[in-house]
């Protein structure tokens, strides 16, 4: 019997905690402090185990390697890509993502804004909506087909803007949130949508083999993937689907399939025709824009089977993408947070808590549904670190933890651009719709979105989806810093200066998204002679170096590294602490206001052992590193000041009115650059300068 199916007995037994769900993962490496390259053996093989036929990578680490990579993009296939004038398909994606120059729209839909990453990506997986394939097939790539000309399939193709925003809407509406039943558009009652999709899905499966490196350079992974798309009232449950390899479902299994507010069903249906048949498929999913979800992305399991299913299906998190971070929220003006006091969780918000804060036009939002939602009426369970507390309230007493999740991050690219976000080389993410000015005027608070990273022996499917099942990733803002997290009984407190430390750390303990168990401790706790928590506290490893790349550039230090801890009491009551490990939030660093050069000093690297200073072996926790870099020119800033207009100005104001009236001269609607000029300290989340970072995936700590 697979791990999967066992899972729903061992729930209702109460053994789960000793059985499948708090594993010792055995594997190694740390970037420039440890890392060793091991040459390709038998003895190396048999630790990964290969379900696809390839040439072993010659590049193969026991001590495992990160791999940066995105795993939330759209290419035209998705109709909200092409109804914003993108016309990438998945090939043009991947090319981009490999460092190959493509084309995008400028904001009257022509396309002629060349786009290209600083430095490829190693892996990616393009997930085009799957509800709207054969929809989008029929209405945009089929003109032999009667349905092909039906007018909301001719609206979908306008390079018009206001057409094209009209017909979003349209799609959006009867495929995605509709609050009453989904239905498909009349273009298939006039063509065979489900022809046209299979058409499409076998595309976007022969794009990610085209370009799938299976020869022993292993320069590039792909995914085959899609994004289940469930959003009644806005209020977003979406999903991505990653298979591990070439077997897939015959077709993305989508909400028609499954029905409205039940991603459960999504679940069961990849159990019944991917993992069931026992023919090589393999697959996870993924949620994302939980700050956008209206409460609905991490509710009780209703059934032992639906926490099995959420443990097994969906062992990681998007915690930050082009439309927000979900890691937690405190706004500045309330001087408080949705149950966090933490001040750094103002990072990159928007001020709505569902997907209409990106109904911006002219620069006027164009719903109440994208009105400021106060803190109060925030769901918490919106932010994932309330998600984690809240499992582990759920656990208490031999109760079952539904959200042990590792982190990622991803852009949620609409243009076609993995791995594309570089705050200073950023195009949008939303084709025309966010071109050129309109970044600023329509899309301050999105951002470019992050990249997930995952440690794998190799770069291959294998490899890298294992580390995902494992939880063995991180997060970023979108820079490169490279983060290891351990946990154990045994570390000395100078493994730092061995030349085999993360050797040491996984043969003694445990790595990030993996579980410690707290009975190790319980014979050495009765001949403690100290009452110290921090003498029974496990021992932490945190291996950290900044971003050198590339060559010409020195990177930005990192200003500190956190440890964030969750734990439940006694009384069931979750509770959390912020605790700064490395570095000096007050170290000076800045940014040049004319300039946007970075100034002053941090770390290149860093390396701690570190104990829990209230260490508590009879409570359940969770702690999970936040690296924090020196200051930066936020995405925006940086847009403003090549249009001319200085976030930092005195006179800002006058500049922005100058350039936006030579803009309405020639037709441009709206206050275009007035947004450039708002203060951060009117503000709850904005800032003109952000500070990137990284979240390694959790390590929780079991009670005895």
């Amino acid at each position: 019997m697979n791990a999967r199916l066992l899972l729903p007995s061992l729930l209702s037994s109460g053994n789960i905690k000793t059985a499948l769900l708090r594993p010792i993962l055995i594997t190694v490496a740390f970037s420039n402090l440890a890392l060793s390259s091991v040459a390709f053996s038998e003895e190396s093989e048999q630790a990964l185990e290969r379900t696809e036929k390839r040439t072993p990578c010659a590049d193969y680490r026991a001590e495992k390697q990160p791999m940066f990579g995105d795993l939330h993009v759209h290419s035209l296939y998705s109709f909200d890509s092409y109804t914003s004038g993108q016309r990438n398909d998945p090939w043009d994606a991947y090319r981009y993502a490999k460092g190959e120059a493509i084309m995008l729209p400028d904001v009257n839909g022509e396309q002629n804004v060349q786009a290209q990453i600083h430095r490829p990506l190693d892996f990616t997986s393009v997930t085009d909506h799957g509800e709207t394939l054969g929809q989008i097939g029929v209405c945009t790539m089929m003109p032999g087909r009667l349905g092909y000309w039906w007018p909301m399939c001719i609206g979908t193709r306008s390079e018009n803007y206001y057409v094209q925003m009209g017909t979003m809407g349209w799609w959006a509406s009867i495929n995605i949130s509709a609050e009453g039943g989904k239905k498909e558009s009349f273009a298939c009652t006039l063509s065979d949508c489900d022809v046209a999709g299979k058409e499409l899905w076998t595309n976007i499966q022969q794009a990610a083999e085209d370009h799938y490196d299976r020869s022993a350079d292993c320069s590039f992974t792909t995914f085959v993937g899609y994004e289940y798309t469930d959003a009644p009232d806005t209020k977003n449950m979406h999903r991505n689907v990653i298979f591990r390899n070439e077997h897939t479902t015959d077709m993305p299994i989508t909400t028609f399939d499954t029905g409205s507010y039940n991603f459960p069903n999504l679940w069961t249906q990849l159990q019944e025709q991917c993992i069931d048949p026992d023919q090589g498929c393999d697959v996870l999913a993924i949620p994302h824009n939980s700050n956008l979800a209206g409460g609905l992305m991490f509710p009780n399991p209703a059934t032992p089977q639906q926490a099995a299913d959420r443990l097994f299906f969906e062992p990681v998190v998007e915690l930050l993408q082009h439309k927000a971070a979900s890691e937690c929220r405190f706004d500045r003006l309330e001087g408080r947070g949705v149950l966090t006091e933490d001040e750094l969780c103002d990072f990159e918000q928007t001020p709505a808590d569902n997907l209409s804060m990106l109904g911006s036009v002219h620069g006027e939002i164009q719903t109440e549904r994208a009105e400021p939602v106060a803190i109060d009426d925030f769901a918490p369970r919106n932010m994932v670190r309330n998600a984690l507390k809240a499992g582990l309230e759920l656990g208490q007493d031999g109760g079952v933890n539904p959200f042990k999740m590792g982190f990622i991050g991803s852009t949620d690219t609409h243009s076609a651009l993995p791995g594309g976000a570089e705050e200073d080389n950023y195009p949008g993410h939303l084709g025309m719709r966010d071109a050129q000015y309109r970044n600023v005027m329509d899309h301050l608070y999105s951002n470019p979105g992050g990249l997930a990273v995952v440690w794998a022996e190799e770069n291959s499917r294998d490899s890298i989806f294992e580390g995902m099942r494992k939880k063995e990733t991180y997060a970023t803002s979108g820079t490169r810093p490279t983060l290891r997290f351990f946990a154990g009984w045994d570390y000395e407190e100078g493994i730092c200066d061995s030349p085999d430390m993360v050797k040491q750390a996984y043969a003694n303990g445990v790595a990030m998204g993996s579980d410690l168990e707290a009975i190790n401790i319980a014979a050495d706790s009765q001949s403690e002679q100290s009452d110290s928590s921090t003498d029974l506290s496990p021992s932490f490893i945190v291996a950290a170096n900044k971003d050198v790349y590339p060559d010409n550039w020195s990177g930005t230090d990192i200003q500190r590294v956190q440890i964030i801890k969750g734990w439940v009491d006694a009384d069931g009551q979750s509770h959390e602490k912020v605790f700064d490990i490395a570095g000096d939030a007050n170290n000076g660093a800045t940014v040049n206001h004319d300039s946007c050069v970075p100034e002053g000093a941090g770390l290149s690297n860093v390396c701690k052992v570190w104990k829990d200073p209230a260490y508590n072996a009879e409570q359940d926790a969770f702690y999970y590193v936040r690296l924090i870099e020196n200051p930066t020119c936020r995405w925006s800033t940086l847009q403003c000041k090549a249009a001319g207009v200085n976030p930092f100005a005195e006179n800002c104001s006058d500049q922005a009115a100058e350039k936006t009236a030579v803009l309405n001269d020639q037709g441009v609607r709206g206050d275009v650059y007035g947004k450039c000029c708002i203060k951060a300290e009117d503000e709850g989340f904005y800032s003109p300068t952000i500070q990137e970072r990284a979240w390694s995936s959790p390590i929780w700590v079991n009670a005895q």
